[in-house]
């Protein structure tokens, strides 16, 4: 992957206006708002280059994750290592989301990539050792369900004219509130919060992914990151993660864990 610099189009010397047509604020520099917030469309290509460079790297990256989960189903060692190593893989794999995030912008585009193919990679573990639990028509009716919804949600935030940008704050305290509830319910053991949490996780991932895709197409992202190449690797992850999420939530809604 080359490193050429993603051309901000977004980005001038002059600042952010109050209104429009109204003078400059001074000290606020257009760089450091998004084009969403500026109210900034991307040509039709360039958008489509953002959406197609993400969608890309995110399919690949499910692609990796299912290739491992079938071969950690398939081998009983792969199993034992998965179960016995659960939780320092889920330590693992929440530093490299952080690591990827918060590192993006002192990276190469090349390095984070290899980054979320290793997140993609142990995921994969997990899910192998999660989806060994169910039955297969239960794994199958839950993928088959996530896809429909995350496939709806995808088109809707990419085609809809409404701007979703007012969602952000409300979804990311509602995420807060689900891990909240998530982590207490470790400790209750009720399959009515299970139940609860499941639906809200559903509607939850559903409305990220409209909410991400429209942050991509928009060139929120790159805009960001100051590379399409970087904001292409954000992007998966973002979307690699809600329907992974949209998958799992669904998987214990149907439920007839063995």
């Amino acid at each position: 992957m080359s490193q050429d610099q993603f051309q901000n189009p977004y980005t001038t010397d002059r600042t952010i206006p109050g209104t429009p047509g109204a003078p400059t604020a001074p000290g606020v520099s257009v760089g450091a708002a998004t084009p969403s917030a500026l109210g900034v469309i991307p040509d039709p290509r360039l958008a489509t280059a953002f959406l197609t460079q993400a969608f890309m790297w995110m399919f690949a990256g499910l692609l990796l994750s299912a290739g491992v989960a079938a071969a950690v189903q398939s081998n009983q060692r792969l199993l034992d290592f998965a179960q016995g190593s659960f939780f320092l893989l889920f330590i693992a794999q929440i530093a490299i989301v952080m690591a990827i995030a918060g590192a993006i912008n002192r990276i190469s585009a090349t390095v984070a990539l290899l980054l979320f193919f290793v997140y993609a990679a142990s995921l994969g573990v997990t899910i192998g050792l999660i989806v060994s639990s169910y039955p297969q028509a239960s794994v199958v009716s839950a993928f088959l369900s996530a896809s429909a919804m995350f496939g709806a949600a995808a088109v809707y935030g990419a085609v809809t004219k409404r701007s979703l940008a007012a969602l952000g704050g409300i979804l990311f305290m509602a995420l807060i509130g689900l891990l909240v509830a998530m982590v207490i319910n470790i400790f209750l053991h009720s399959s009515t919060v299970t139940w609860i949490v499941s639906i809200v996780g559903v509607l939850l991932f559903t409305a990220l992914t409209a909410y991400d895709v429209q942050r991509i197409r928009a060139g929120d992202l790159a805009a960001q990151t100051g590379s399409m190449e970087k904001a292409a690797v954000i992007g998966a992850l973002k979307l690699y993660l809600d329907f992974i999420n949209l998958f799992l939530f669904m998987l214990r809604l149907f439920g007839g864990r063995g």
